[in-house]
């Protein structure tokens, strides 16, 4: 017999091979939302005359949709689309919007006309202007959104038979996204303020289409796998199931109970355990429940133990989860509110550099990426040794909270120094007081989530059942997008019940909202402690085995 041909033969698809390409189009992906996103509150109110807060809650609304749509989009990618087809159709939905929100900057019929120097009104604003901007930034942050956790989920995917390499994925690819950031918020942010908004935006059109078309090169040799349903299906069900049987008496044997066809033999059957009981009545199997294959005939009435065990756990760690909103809610504050201080502030470095204001988010990212750096060579070992024990998720994510409401006590500080130097100034809008002032409170910020968000995401996947891991990613993408949310409640509340946030905040107490932000913090830390007190380890073995790796 002939031997194939190569051409006859199976392509291999996954493996490292994908690396280059779903790497590649993440960083392109990244630059374009970043290169926006860190520059919006700036080019809000300097070319479309939104009034500084207005656009603090704008950038607060698109950080929390940007935080909230890769959960949504992954639910949709899980259940029926697939990773590949979102992840195109999204970089497709987001490149839309970038070329709008480019041609707001280009097209002068797209955004106002400045008013005339001593001119005691200005004309109009026509509404299309803000239509035509508003849609631009709802596409761009949709489309960045959908492409966000599955392209990362794609990758994992293309090393399935290999679970030790996903590890190793995971860390290059966050690498070079996290590069990709740096890079948008310094060189893309400085372009759009030194050269103009037209260059740096339409640079983000550029490195959206590099994205998507380097992704689409690499489609021949993705594995592509068919959607297999959310793990976010199997809870509503364990919901609705507990609704539909609530009226049918739980009984006592584990006969009784769906234990899951071909996975758990008879001798190893179950009782759901008897904390939320009330979720039990998802697994007594009723008349018809039951097909003559031992199949669910409706598995929307229908549980296993195990699916009720699973949800059970998710419950228990959700008080701590809750615990992190107010975390998020003090990081969208600040940022937000520093690009504001920064934009009042004397931002040059020398006589011919000045930093944009929407740059110094950067140094939330330096501290952020140093610390992590050090951590497992300096702070792990050195826990090890003052305490003898090693550092737990929940003694991580403690030390957060404190170095987070800390960040605050040094922003109120400097706050207040600085509306002392602009009493003295009266009559200048620029503060003659140098912007690296907010270098502390946001490298200190960055240290605390260097704390606290990994240790939730370890947390997370260590304490949620195998069926539920996929979901530590998307708990923490949720905390943001609340917190954001939170935060544009608070900046909000303070604005229309206080004269803290006037439109210039010069004439405002910013350092008000920060100690309020400290108070809270502290309140909130109590409150994380009355949680982790109260909370059980579900997997002891791997609290156990978290230590930081040996020189012998």
């Amino acid at each position: 017999m002939e031997a194939p041909s190569e051409a006859q033969l199976p392509r291999r698809t996954g493996g490292w091979i994908t690396f280059p390409f779903i790497t590649g189009s993440s960083v392109g992906l990244t630059l374009a939302f970043v290169g926006w996103t860190s520059n919006l509150i700036v080019y809000l109110i300097k070319e479309f005359d939104v009034e500084s807060i207005d656009a603090v809650q704008i950038a607060n609304l698109v950080n929390g949709a940007g935080s909230l749509i890769p959960v949504l989009t992954a639910i949709i990618a899980d259940s029926f689309l697939g990773c590949f087809s979102t992840i195109w159709i999204s970089s497709i939905i987001s490149l839309l919007g970038t070329i709008l929100l480019a041609l707001t900057a280009t097209v002068d019929s797209l955004r106002p006309k400045p008013c005339e120097v001593g001119s005691t009104s200005c004309t109009p604003k026509p509404k299309v202007q803000y239509v035509v901007l508003y849609a631009a930034i709802v596409l761009a942050t949709l489309g960045s959104g959908g492409t966000r956790s599955t392209l990362s989920t794609i990758g994992a995917d293309q090393l399935a038979d290999k679970p030790r390499d996903q590890g190793s994925f995971f860390n290059w690819f966050f690498f070079f996204w996290y590069s990709a950031s740096v890079i948008a918020s310094t060189a893309i942010v400085y372009v759009e303020d030194n050269v103009s908004w037209k260059a740096g935006f339409f640079i983000c059109v550029a490195a959206n289409v590099l994205g998507s078309a380097i992704f689409l090169m690499g489609s021949r040799f993705y594995a592509k796998f068919k959607p297999k349903g959310s793990p976010f299906t199997s809870l509503a069900r364990v919901i609705v199931g507990s609704i539909t049987k609530r009226q049918v008496a739980l009984p006592s044997t584990a006969d009784d109970f769906f234990q899951a066809c071909n996975v758990v033999p008879k001798a190893l059957a179950v009782v759901p355990s008897k904390t939320f009981r009330c979720l039990n009545h998802a697994a007594i199997i009723s008349e018809g429940d039951i097909k003559s294959d031992d199949s669910t005939s409706n598995r929307w009435r229908l549980c296993s133990v195990q699916e009720v065990e699973d949800f059970k756990a998710l419950i228990k760690i959700l008080p701590l989860w809750s615990t992190s909103f107010f975390l998020g809610t003090t990081v969208g504050v600040l940022l937000s509110l520093s690009i504001l201080q920064a934009l009042a502030m004397d931002r040059h470095i020398g006589p011919n550099f000045q930093i944009p204001a929407g740059s110094v988010f950067i140094f939330v990212l330096i501290s952020t990426a140093l610390f992590l750096a050090l951590f497992d060579k300096l702070v792990l070992p050195t826990w090890k040794n003052l305490t003898g024990k090693s550092l737990t998720p929940l003694q991580r994510i403690g030390i957060g909270h404190v170095l987070n409401f800390l960040s605050m006590v040094v922003s109120a500080l400097v706050e207040s120094k600085r509306l002392n130097v602009a009493k003295s100034n009266e009559g200048y809008n620029i503060v003659p007081m140098s912007v690296l002032w907010l270098v502390p409170q946001l490298a200190l910020n960055g240290i605390a989530e260097a704390f606290h968000y990994p240790g939730q995401v370890s947390l997370y996947y260590q304490e949620f059942p195998i069926t539920l891991k996929s979901m530590a990613t998307a708990m923490i993408s949720v905390i943001l997008a609340i917190s954001f949310y939170l935060a544009t409640a608070l900046i909000d509340v303070v604005r229309k019940t206080s004269t803290w946030l006037p439109g210039d905040i010069n004439n405002g107490r910013v350092d008000y909202v920060y100690w309020i932000l400290v108070i809270g913090g502290v309140v909130n830390f109590g409150y994380y402690v009355t949680c982790a007190w109260y909370y059980k380890y579900q997997n002891l073995k791997e609290v156990d085995h978290i230590d930081f790796p040996s020189d012998e």
